[in-house]
């Protein structure tokens, strides 16, 4: 059994300067909650988490989960750990398997056993709907994936292998969440491996058509990042012992193409520079890897962890739309 959850202990967030990441840590201390964020800065910004410095109830951590001394300090008297730490991006993985598979997989293992070593019992990790792989069916369950598609994919799903074990040898009590294409406030639309709604947003800016991979009607259950943290604290708080060893989609339950999502980021960046409107898009050749549809069914993660997507794609896009129109222009 897993001990209640007590928030008066630390929470230690990997990837605490990252953008899901530095958006838990905003949660979490304005929920009065003690927090180490632990980050190589290597993907994260340490301008994500600047405003938290003179909080007295955060602590930056700058190290790599790659170290296990750097993992076993920052682990040093927190009571839940909410694993975010990782080398996304599917291309990227294909490029370089080798460090995708350090830090999503070691990096992964370096987490997990110094949270046993040290008597943590409450973990709650991110995987990936990438772990669905070449399955064809919609939507997504979490009990049917099908054959990973590329490096990174395979991080995850051994990710999850690994923390069934870990629960069922160790009796942690550890929870998965499967993030759909999340996105959001900070997320960075720099560099050849940016996420898609970013990247897009940072070419109608410039007045340079985005580039579409392949006929643009490929499709995504994208995910405001409000809604991913909502979904760590649910899992964070929870005491189900039903829940532990599970994995959980973590989404809208809705799709869009990437065609309309062009045509939704044009209709919200054309309210702040009219001349976006007039920006058409270039399609260029599919990626190896990429899954060709995704959408979750979410029935899970509301029976079992009380946990709804509040915001959706719309509404993200308006929040998010004016911070990269202030910060990126």
């Amino acid at each position: 059994m897993c001990p209640p959850f007590d928030p008066s202990a630390p929470v230690l967030v990997t990837g605490g300067a990252g953008f899901i990441g530095s958006h838990l840590c905003d949660a979490l201390v304005q929920a009065g909650h003690r927090v180490h964020g632990l980050d190589d800065l290597s993907t994260g910004s340490e301008g994500n988490i600047a405003h938290l410095k003179d909080e007295g109830r955060f602590r930056f951590v700058q190290g790599d989960i790659r170290s296990m001394d750097d993992v076993r300090a920052a682990m040093a008297g927190v009571g839940t750990v909410l694993h975010l730490a990782a080398l996304g991006s599917v291309p990227r993985s294909i490029a370089d398997p080798a460090a995708t598979h350090a830090v999503n997989l070691t990096g992964f293992l370096h987490v997990l056993e110094a949270a046993r070593q040290a008597g943590v019992r409450r973990f709650v990790y991110a995987s990936s709907s990438s772990v669905y792989g070449d399955s064809a069916e919609l939507p997504k369950r979490e009990d049917r994936t099908g054959r990973p598609l590329s490096p990174y994919a395979v991080t995850k799903a051994a990710n999850e292998a690994y923390a069934g074990v870990y629960h069922r040898l160790h009796g942690m009590h550890i929870i998965g969440l499967r993030f759909f294409n999340v996105f959001g406030e900070r997320q960075d639309p720099e560099g050849p491996y940016a996420a898609a709604i970013p990247r897009f947003i940072r070419s109608l800016l410039r007045h340079e058509p985005p580039t579409i991979h392949g006929d643009g009607l490929q499709s995504r259950d994208f995910t405001y990042v409000g809604n991913a943290v909502q979904a760590v604290l649910a899992a964070m708080r929870n005491d189900d012992p039903a829940c532990a060893g599970q994995v959980f989609n973590v989404a809208c339950g809705e799709r869009t193409t990437e065609r309309h999502l062009v045509e939704l980021l044009r209709t919200e960046l054309a309210r702040i520079d009219p001349a976006v409107a007039q920006v058409g898009v270039v399609h260029v050749e599919g990626r190896q890897g990429d899954v060709r549809d995704s959408l979750a069914d979410v029935a899970k993660a509301r029976d079992m962890l009380g946990f709804t997507a509040t915001t959706g794609l719309h509404d993200g896009l308006q929040r998010a739309v004016p911070w990269y129109a202030r910060h990126w222009t």
